[in-house]
């Protein structure tokens, strides 16, 4: 079972791991808030399994709150209010962006398209 401090612990980690991965090439923004049930679907179903898959690791995860803080240097299409939003950035710039949760079964598929999209 995932844990509240095993989500924070890994949402720390990308915080601090952010601009490195973003400078470096692809990264998958997630924009949540709290009390969004499509967010703890989100964490329950796909976060423990996340960077284990090709596509987690070719787009390592960073996690904001939809009222920030957002992370410096950031180039968005416009600012997200449906959560949660994944947007896949290449050095900070949106590349594809995904309004909502598909569900466990088509996630890894959107994001391979998104993926596929960006180039």
């Amino acid at each position: 079972m995932l844990t509240r401090r095993a989500i924070l612990a890994g949402m720390a980690a990308a915080m601090a791991a952010g601009p490195v991965a973003a400078a470096a090439g692809l990264q998958l923004l997630m924009v949540r808030r709290r009390g969004c049930v499509y967010c703890a679907q989100w964490d329950r179903e796909i976060a423990p399994v996340y960077a284990r898959h090709p596509e987690g690791r070719a787009a390592p995860l960073l996690m904001v709150d939809r009222d920030g803080p957002w992370p410096d240097g950031l180039v968005l299409a416009r600012r997200p209010w449906l959560t949660p939003t994944f947007i896949l950035l290449q050095g900070g710039v949106e590349q594809v962006r995904v309004e909502g949760y598909p569900g466990r079964e088509r996630f890894f598929g959107v994001l391979r398209d998104m993926l596929a999209a960006a180039g």
